[in-house]
């Protein structure tokens, strides 16, 4: 008699965790099956506005969960330490850089930053919710969590906008904002603040002349591309892979430098003074 026979992998014959294969009118072929490792939730917090966050580990990896929906992943940093390497591309090693960080998220941005700046850099990291930072130092410390402890990093456990709205008297050199979901907001809704037109504004201000911010976006977004032309800034809008090995990107790295404003013609200055 013909037999067509298929356990898939995951089911199990009394103890047996095995996968059935067998072609017609042949005879059964056990064949071991890789068990699947399981999701483990490690920790969970809420944002303020209510949020539920959960860190997960599977198989050696890590993510970020928001109300069920991934976040971020340490399989799929790709995009993340792209975005520490292309706000600081103009940054010498020698130079005493501030680099102001908006969200830890799993490190590899401040991975990234640390990658290219030098000892006397200073970077700012702000992180609005406790717990990631928590997370970071313990269930990651293996991740990136050693990188909290450089000489060169300070963690701010604050709302981004608070620094960027008093940093005008000592402007950073590059700001790099990778929190929620970018311009769209996911987390917060209050994060959308960041990206709209006085927020762009106060970046500006927080800058030196001259100075990059660079921003992770979950992909194109043509307004927000125009409000940061249109805020005294050259844009260059960055397509970025999720994954290294990627073929084709995912993601958008928004890098925008601050015009510089023309010098006045010197005649015009003495002028000016004499009146």
């Amino acid at each position: 008699m013909k037999r067509n026979v298929k356990l898939n992998c995951g089911e199990t014959i009394g103890k047996i965790f095995v996968r059935f294969d067998v072609a017609s009118g042949a005879d059964p072929a056990m064949v071991p099956c890789r068990r699947m490792k399981p999701q483990i939730i490690l920790a969970e917090a809420h944002t303020r506005e209510g949020a539920r966050l959960t860190l997960h580990s599977h198989d050696g990896r890590f993510s970020i969960r928001v109300n069920g929906k991934e976040l971020m992943n340490s399989a799929a940093t790709a995009s993340e330490v792209a975005l520490g390497e292309l706000a600081t591309a103009e940054i010498t090693r020698s130079a005493p850089a501030r680099i102001l960080i908006g969200g830890l998220g799993l490190g590899y941005t401040l991975q990234g930053v640390l990658a290219k700046v030098g000892a006397h850099a200073t970077v700012h990291v702000a992180e609005l919710v406790p717990a990631v930072i928590e997370w970071n130092r313990t269930h990651m410390s293996g991740l990136n969590g050693a990188l909290l402890n450089d000489p060169r990093v300070k963690i701010l456990n604050e709302d981004v906008r608070s620094i960027i709205a008093r940093s005008a008297n000592q402007p950073y050199d590059a700001i790099l904002l990778d929190i929620d979901n970018g311009p769209s907001a996911m987390v917060q809704s209050s994060n959308a603040k960041v990206y709209d037109l006085r927020g762009i504004a106060r970046i500006g201000q927080a800058l030196k002349p001259g100075g990059r911010v660079a921003i992770w976006s979950s992909g194109a977004d043509k307004a927000f591309e125009s409000r940061l032309s249109n805020s005294g800034f050259d844009v260059k809008p960055t397509p970025v892979k999720k994954h290294a090995t990627a073929k084709s990107t995912t993601y958008m790295i928004y890098v925008a430098d601050k015009k510089v404003a023309p010098a006045k013609p010197a005649v015009e200055t003495a002028a000016a003074a004499a009146s």
